[in-house]
C-alpha cells in the first residue's frame, strides 16, 4: 500500500489548532554558554586578603638586589645602601549589575525568575571583569585602558605591552636577544605553517627560561583558532608528545614544553589596519592603525602566575523592595584591582 507525503503542515482544522490547542511553554531552559573563566589560573591573589577590610592600595614590596664585589686582602670595603623597591596596587576597577523582578511575574512564572537572573548576572560579572583583565595586562602598560596609551593606539613593531621589553618583539630573549615574538608588523604566521606557532611556544619557554622565571606554574593561554593550529602540527601526533593517544584523538592538549595549556576566548584580538581590543569587543573598533599592519593578529601568552596580581576587595550583593512598583531590585558590586607586579613572568606572542 503506498503512504501519501502530505503537502501541507498537518492540521485538522486550522481554526479548532488556534483556539484549543494549547501552546506548551517547557520548564526545561534552553543551554546557555558562557566564555569559560581562566582568570584564577593565570592570576594570583597573593594580597587580596590584606585589602579586604580597609585601604585603597597596596603597597608591595620587593627584596632589594645587593652588589656582589670581589674582594683583595686589605681593600676597604665599601657599604651599599640597599635601595627599597616598591609598586601600588590601586583597587580602583568596579563592575555592578543591576535588575528588578516583578511580584505578579515572579508569582504567576513557573520558574524560579529571581534565582535564574542572579545566576546569570554572576557568571556575566565574572567574565567581564576577566575580559577587562586580561586586555588591561596584555594589551596596555601600567593597565591604562582610557584610549590615551600609545601602545594600545600604535601597532607598530615597537610596541611595549604590559610585560617585559625583553619578553615580546621580534627580538626577545633577556640574554639572547634573538626570540621572535612576533610583532604588529610581522605576526608570525602558523595558518599556512603550523609548525611556525608550535615554534613560538617553544621559544616563549626559552624567552622565560632567560628571565629565570620558576618552571612550576607557567601556563599558556592560547584563541581556539590557535589551538586547531597546534593540533596540525607535529603535536597532534602521539608519537610526538609521547602520549598514548594522539591529542588529535583526544581533544585535550595538556602540558607543552612545561606549560599548562588553557584555550580562551576572551583573549585580545586585533583586525588588520587596527589596534588591538578586548576579546569581547569587535576588532572593527579598535582604534585606527598608526603603524601601517596590514595583518588580523591574535595573541598567544606564556606566562607564570607571579607575573600578574589580582585582588577583589568588595563582593556585595543587595535586594530592596522597589518604592514604586511591588517586586524587588537586586543590585551587585565587585569592586577590584590588578596589577602586572611581574612583568618579566610573562611573555606576548603575535601571531597570524
Amino acid at each position: 500500500m503506498a503512504i501519501l507525503a502530505p503537502n501541507a503542515p498537518f492540521l485538522t482544522s486550522p481554526t479548532i489548532a488556534a483556539t484549543f490547542n494549547p501552546m506548551l511553554w517547557s520548564k526545561k531552559l534552553n543551554a546557555k554558554y558562557y566564555v569559560d573563566n581562566q582568570l584564577t589560573e593565570v592570576t594570583n591573589t597573593n594580597w587580596e586578603g590584606e585589602i579586604k577590610n580597609q585601604g585603597d592600595t597596596v603597597r608591595i614590596r620587593t627584596a632589594p638586589t645587593l652588589t656582589i664585589s670581589d674582594y683583595t686582602i686589605g681593600t676597604n670595603l665599601s657599604y651599599e645602601v640597599p635601595t627599597p623597591i616598591y609598586q601600588d596596587l590601586l583597587i580602583e576597577k568596579a563592575k555592578s549589575f543591576a535588575f528588578q523582578c516583578n511580584d505578579v511575574q515572579a508569582a504567576q512564572s513557573d520558574m524560579d525568575l529571581l534565582n535564574m537572573y542572579m545566576e546569570d548576572a554572576a557568571k556575566q560579572l565574572k567574565i567581564s571583569i576577566m575580559d577587562e583583565v586580561f586586555y588591561a595586562m596584555f594589551c596596555t602598560t601600567a593597565g591604562v585602558t582610557t584610549g590615551t596609551d600609545p601602545y594600545t593606539l600604535s601597532t607598530t613593531a615597537a610596541n611595549t605591552r604590559g610585560c617585559a621589553a625583553a619578553n615580546q618583539g621580534a627580538t626577545a630573549g633577556v640574554k639572547s636577544a634573538a626570540l621572535d615574538m612576533g610583532t604588529d608588523a610581522a605576526p608570525i604566521d602558523g595558518t599556512t605553517t603550523p609548525a611556525n606557532l608550535l615554534n613560538l611556544i617553544l621559544r616563549m619557554g626559552a624567552v622565560l627560561d632567560e628571565q629565570n622565571v620558576p618552571e612550576a606554574g607557567r601556563f599558556l593561554l592560547l584563541s581556539p583558532v590557535d589551538r586547531q593550529i597546534l593540533l596540525q602540527s607535529n603535536l597532534g601526533a602521539a608519537y610526538f608528545t609521547g602520549d598514548a593517544t594522539s591529542t588529535v584523538r583526544t581533544g585535550k592538549v595538556g602540558t607543552i614544553d612545561r606549560f599548562t595549556v588553557y584555550v580562551s576566548n576572551a583573549l585580545p584580538r586585533a583586525a588588520a589596519t587596527k589596534g588591538w581590543v578586548a576579546g569581547s569587543a569587535a576588532t572593527s573598533t579598535g582604534t585606527s592603525d598608526s603603524g601601517g599592519t596590514s595583518e588580523v593578529r591574535r595573541c598567544v601568552i606564556a606566562g607564570h602566575k607571579d607575573a600578574i596580581s589580582f585582588a577583589s576587595q568588595v563582593n556585595k550583593t543587595e535586594q530592596v523592595r522597589n518604592p514604586a512598583d511591588f517586586g524587588d531590585f537586586v543590585r551587585g558590586l565587585t569592586v577590584y584591582g590588578r596589577k602586572v607586579v611581574k612583568g618579566e613572568a610573562f611573555a606576548f606572542g603575535v601571531v597570524q
